[in-house]
Formats: structure tokens, sequence, C-alpha cells
């Protein structure tokens, strides 16, 4: 009762004179009302709630109005449109009972149902007196019947913890899920906060020992500096014992401390003091302030080994981004009597207005499916899963999201059972299937605009890729052509590829037709790996080709004619080929081009015996 009474004193403290008569009222009308419905929450309740979170004198009232013994009361004469409104929207979101719509999977309900509440909230500052209110409603749970606690407790963690994480309140989030958890898994629950307890006393004289050290080194640098042990949570404790495997032993982190300073660049000095004090456990380091979280929370993480070898948790953030940790988008309120919301705050939560007059609760979860999204539209696959794509997307856009092979084999689609073209722009809601063959691919006419295959930046890459890969472009083409033309040319088996990939030193053979077409690899060089790799030597028609070549072109050797002369087979030189010539004591003298391989990997003494030579056709 103390710690009440201190509570709602504290309520009281926060606000000026005015203000607080207005609180005094609020609690004393819900109070001349019957209480019919002991186990709900009181509407102070949920305003103590709220008292760390800050909120604005308008949310306070909210939250005490909002009391279900005040249902029907004309609110506005006594405080105001903006108060009344509130209270409108908490008992709206109120009326949403998200187990008994028609999706079969709840989870996949749930989901929807959650990120929809999000989205479209005509006031953010409703869903926080809908947050308070039900870890009011957690908190009373021990008087409801077995099966409404379990009820009440599994919808909590499904949608509510999600959200408060969504918002970035963790004071709120962690709360819901310790009291939720508590109903759900009570013997868990007892187990994991006993062993808390058993090492309590351990904990907190390490902490406090790690603190004074770490306070003593950072004094040295002469920068403001708040360093504190940090609360564990039990469901989160138990979440990541399962996640991991591990018993509470052997998590790191029941060892726990944060570090607030005044700006980013004193964060990075402190881990940089922190990391060349204590050996540090690199695969645990987190930087949240270059990559934030999702909902916006920064922060360096980092996992240290102290002399007693304990492993401690430092988290070390700004003041700000301390306060968004704990308190969400209620760290940066904006809302003050008489002023307007920001733009982007109103664009957010223009979408519900409309939507939120509907009183029929039916009409209102159907229409929550059907009209909220003007970006965004969520769809299941035939599981349940939840697939969230841009608007205008099409099933190929969905086939592309599930896995980049389902997209690539994708021949059709079925929404709500029937088939449905390629080119239909789902709904938010449909289940859709999709239908693959294993002998089908991307085509170029997905990429058209005009035609409306795909919509999703994923998809449209996807298949651009696929189309550079595999070569439904000439380049890939011509390349495959002109190796089967040789490999015929020369009667060579399908066994020589791998070696031939190892000459060129390439991964595949895709890789090889796109330098063939794209001539990185040119038709000469690709002849004498064939050969090499191959292990064929020229044939006897070969030769006749070159001596006939030899009696229609006239050859000069240091600018002498009618010398005894060769054409190289390895490297097939022709009129117009920088030429060399080697000097061979039995054959007279080999022509090669300048760029054969053999020419190149010659030894500096038998570089010797090259000499110049040109070669043109001879005039008729």
């Amino acid at each position: 009762m103390a710690t009440f009474l201190s509570s709602v004193h504290d309520l009281y403290q926060r606000f000026s004179t005015q203000e607080s008569d207005l609180i005094r009222h609020a609690i004393a009308l819900v109070d001349s009302r019957d209480n019919n419905q002991s186990s709900r929450p009181r509407g102070l309740d949920v305003a103590l709630n709220l008292l760390k979170l800050n909120v604005d004198i308008e949310t306070t009232l909210a939250a005490i109005l909002s009391d279900s013994r005040l249902s029907g009361y004309p609110l506005e004469p006594e405080f105001g449109p903006l108060v009344a409104s509130l209270v409108k929207n908490v008992q709206q979101l109120n009326s949403i009972n998200i187990y008994t719509d028609s999706i079969s999977n709840q989870a996949a309900q749930v989901e929807v149902l959650r990120r929809m509440l999000l989205s479209t909230a005509d006031d953010i500052r409703a869903l926080l007196i809908k947050l308070a209110y039900r870890l009011a409603r957690l908190k009373n749970l021990a008087q409801e019947e077995p099966q409404m606690r379990h009820f009440i407790a599994k919808e909590t963690l499904d949608l509510y913890t999600p959200i408060a994480n969504r918002l970035g309140i963790g004071q709120l989030k962690w709360a819901l899920e310790d009291y939720a958890f508590r109903y759900l898994e009570p013997e868990n629950y007892v187990f994991v906060a006993r062993q808390l307890e058993n090492k309590r006393i351990y904990r907190e004289e390490c902490i406090d020992s790690f603190i004074e050290k770490l306070k003593a080194v950072v004094a040295n640098s002469n920068m403001p500096v708040e360093i504190k042990g940090r609360p564990k949570h039990i469901y989160s404790i138990w979440q990541k014992m399962q996640r991991k495997n591990l018993s509470i032993e052997e998590l790191y982190d029941l060892l726990a401390v944060r570090v607030v300073v005044s700006d980013i660049s004193q964060c990075y000095e402190v881990l940089g003091i922190v990391h060349q004090l204590w050996a540090s456990i690199p695969k645990e380091f987190d930087d949240y302030i270059a990559n934030p979280k999702t909902n916006g929370y920064q922060s360096l993480h980092t996992v240290i080994i102290d002399a007693e070898k304990n492993r401690i948790e430092i988290q070390i953030r700004t003041r700000g981004m301390d306060d968004f940790a704990e308190l969400g988008l209620a760290a940066h309120w904006r809302y003050k009597e008489g002023s307007k919301q920001n733009i982007a705050t109103e664009k957010s939560i223009a979408s519900l207005r409309k939507l939120l007059e509907e009183k029929d609760g039916d009409t209102l979860r159907a229409n929550f499916r059907t009209e909220l999204f003007a970006d965004r539209v969520y769809v299941l696959t035939p599981e349940g899963k939840l697939i969230d794509l841009i608007k205008g997307a099409t099933p190929l856009d969905f086939a592309y999201a599930i896995h980049t092979d389902v997209g690539h084999r994708c021949r059709g689609a079925k929404v709500n059972g029937c088939i449905v073209p390629l080119t239909y722009q789902l709904k938010t809601g449909e289940q859709v299937e999709i239908l693959t063959v294993n002998d089908i691919a991307p085509n170029s006419n997905w990429l058209d605009p005009n035609l409306a295959y795909l919509k999703t930046p994923r998809a449209i890459n996807k298949v651009k890729a696929w189309l550079k890969l595999k070569g439904k472009d000439k380049h890939y083409l011509l390349g495959q052509q002109l190796l089967d033309k040789e490999v015929i040319r020369l009667g060579l088996k399908n066994h020589f590829q791998a070696r031939l990939l190892h000459h060129f030193k390439l991964s595949n053979v895709d890789k090889l037709y796109i330098a063939l077409g794209r001539n990185i690899i040119s038709s000469r060089q690709l002849n004498y790996a064939l050969i090499e790799v191959g292990g064929k030597k020229r044939q006897v028609k070969t030769r006749k080709t070159t001596q006939t070549k030899a009696q229609i072109l006239e050859i000069t050797v240091d600018g002498k004619d009618n010398i005894l002369t060769h054409f190289a087979q390895c490297c097939d030189p022709h009129a117009g080929d920088e030429l060399t010539g080697f000097i061979s004591h039995s054959n007279g003298i080999a022509i090669h081009r300048k760029d054969c391989v053999n020419i190149s990997s010659l030894s500096d003494e038998k570089k010797r015996q090259l000499i110049e030579v040109r070669l043109k056709e001879r005039e008729a």
C-alpha cells in the first residue's frame, strides 16, 4: 500500500498544480462509478505503469479515463477533445478480438494484426496506454480462471510484447514478457528466478568491483560518464538458454554493465579503453550505433573477460540512446498542450482515423486486412508464414520472396485456391501458392515494366542476375557456339571441360561461354588450349592448309625472301598478325605469332634464336 501511495505521489509531482487537479478529478470520476469487473485494471493502475515513460498530461488522463467503468461517459466537456479522442482510440483497440478472425493460422493472424496496429494507430499514445493496460491486467491475472490466464499470457507474448519491442519501449517489453512467462510456464519461471536469486550476491559483488575499476580508469580521461549494473530479465534469460542450448551457469551475460556517455565519439573512446584493459570476445562485439536495429535501438555491445575469468557484457551508449532503449518513442515525445503533431507522425496515423469510427468489431477486423496499407501488402504461404511485400506485388514477386529458386521455376500461381495470372496484384490477407516446374527459367519479358510481371526490387534483381549469368544474351550464346564448333572440329570428348576451365582459371563453364562471347578469350587462345588439354595433334590436312597458305603468301625474314620456312601449328599465324620467327637447325624457320604461349615461355638463351618476320599476301 505504501508503494502504491508513493507512486501516486510521484505522479502528482510530475505535473503542475493545475494538471494535478485534473488528475485528481479523473481519479474521483472513476471511483464514483460502480466496479462490476473486479479483475479488470483500474485506470489509475494503467497510468502508474506509464509513470517512468514520462508521458504527457493528455496520455496520463486518457489512461485513467479509459477505465471500463466510464464507458459511454461524455469526457470532452470536462477534459477536452484530445483526451476524449485518445480514450476513444483505446476503446476501439480494445474491441479487436484477434483470435476470432477467419485466417486459419493463428501465428500468422497475430502477425498481420500486430503490423496493422503499428502501422495505423490514430495516435501512437493509444498504443502506449493499451500496453500499460495489458501490464496492469497481467498483474491482476491471479484472479482469473486458469484457462483465461493462459489465454491472456499467450496473447501478450504473441501480440503485445512485439509491439512494445517495435516501439522500442524496453521497460514495458521486459515487464510484459516476465509476467506472461510466469503464467505460461510457471515451473520454468520459478527455476530461472531461483537460479538468479541464488547467485545474486555473487553477481552484485562482481559487478560492483568491475564498475569501480572502470570508473577509476575512465576518470583519467576527464569525460562525464555513468556506469551502472544492468538488470537481467527472466524471460530473456530463458529464451537464450533454449536458443543456445545452454545451462544458466553457461550464460555469459548474467553479468552486465551499462556505460552512458555524452556523445558518440566518447562511446568509441570508452570501447577502446575497455578493450585495452581486458581481453574481449570478438564474435560477441556488435556496433548498433553504426548499424541500428530496426526499432531504432543504438548501442555498442562487447563482452570482456575479467581477472577472475568472469565474462561481462558491456553496453556503451549516449544518454539519448539510453533513454530511447528504455522508453522508445516516449523518449522523443513531442506532444505539448496546444501544439501540432509533426508532419511525419500525422502521415503515419492518418490511415486509421476513418477506420476507428467503425463501432462493429467484426467489421473493424475485416477492414484492417483490406483498407489500411497504402504501401505494403501482407500475404500468407500455404503453411501460414507471413510475407511482407510492397503494394502492387505479384505472385512472381511472392515466389522470389520465398526463395530465388522458387521464382526461377515459377510457372503459375493460386490465390485462395484459384489460378491467377502471374501479373495479378496481391492483396493483404490472401493465401498464395506457387506452382513450379524444373524445366522452366526466367525470361526477359519478366523485366518489361509494361507487362507488369514484377514490382519488388529483389525479384527484378534476381531475374537480371540470372539472365546475365545464364546468357540469354548474345555473349553467352556466341561463346557456347564458338566452343561447340571447335570441339566438333577437333573431335574432342566432353571430359576435357574441367581441364579447360583449369587452364583459363575459371570456376564454371558459364563464365567460359561469356568470356568467349565477349572475346576476352580469343578463338586462337581457345584453339591452343583445346589442343593442349584435349591431347590432339594437328591433322595432315591442317599441314596441307598451312603449306597452301605459304604458297599464296610472301614471307620476308630479315629482309630476305625464299628462305625455308613453315607455319607453327600452335598459334595459327596469319597475315596482319605481329609475327616472329624461330630458327630451327633442322626445320628452317618456324613462324609464330608474337603472343604465342610457346614463344613467351622460351628461355632467355632460346630467345636469341628469334628473328623478325613479315608476312603479306603475294600479288597476283
